[in-house]
């Protein structure tokens, strides 16, 4: 079989952001022999099999998973082939009114991602706009507490708010996490929550809320 080199130099900053906040143990020298596509969901055939607390909702034409605020959800995929890693793709709708990383009624507003029980993300963001006497930043795409601008990595922020922005054009911000980790356990458990703060809010679910319009998970075979 020929070997795949496992960094590109092209990617090879972008996977060191993705590497070092979660303490992977892969060197840049793994060479790739084998990736296998074990999961894939983006929920339009109403598949929730395996899932703890999951729910589907209609957000801007699409099903996704969601909405939730201040909730957790798990999946758990069984039966993996022989691995000595795994790769989590997550594409995350973050909705509404999130305030970053502030501690104040507003914030901080925590997304996490474990993976077999080990934190593997934990971060925030931020939809508010930022200007230069004024900006409430997010920690994403590392781990809190670090401080970039709003929507920082995001690859969409045109799209429409879910609840308290409805309708209005970059109050939904879409982000694709990517998580590699050593792993070769025959099943792999994914859990996915928030802490979400709005004190001085009517509804908070309305406030802030986020939802996965896909999930992605391979198993790898690196040497």
């Amino acid at each position: 079989m020929q070997k795949i080199p496992f960094y590109r130099i092209s990617e090879f900053h972008f996977l060191i952001r993705i590497f070092l906040p979660s303490l992977f143990l892969i060197s840049c020298e793994d060479t790739l022999l084998e990736e296998v596509l074990i999961y894939s969901n983006d929920f339009s055939q109403l598949d929730l099999a395996n899932f703890q607390k999951g729910r589907l909702y209609e957000y801007n034409d699409d099903t996704v998973l969601g909405f939730f605020h201040n909730e957790e959800i798990q999946l758990t995929i069984p039966n993996l082939p022989s691995h000595n890693a795994v790769k989590v793709v997550i594409d995350l709708l973050v909705h509404d009114s999130w305030d970053g990383n502030p501690d104040n009624v507003g914030g901080p507003d925590f997304w996490y991602m474990h993976l077999d029980g080990a934190e593997i993300i934990r971060t925030t963001f931020s939809n508010t706009p930022c200007g230069s006497n004024y900006c409430l930043y997010q920690s994403y795409p590392e781990n809190y507490p670090r401080f970039f601008e709003p929507k920082t990595d995001a690859i969409a922020t045109d799209l429409p708010g879910r609840c308290q922005y409805a309708g209005v054009p970059g109050w939904t911000v879409k982000y694709r996490i990517t998580r590699i980790i050593s792993h070769k356990a025959s099943s792999l458990e994914i859990i996915c929550g928030d802490e979400l703060k709005q004190e001085n809010a009517y509804s908070p679910p309305c406030d802030e809320s986020w939802s996965i319009a896909k999930i992605e998970v391979s198993t790898m075979t690196l040497k």
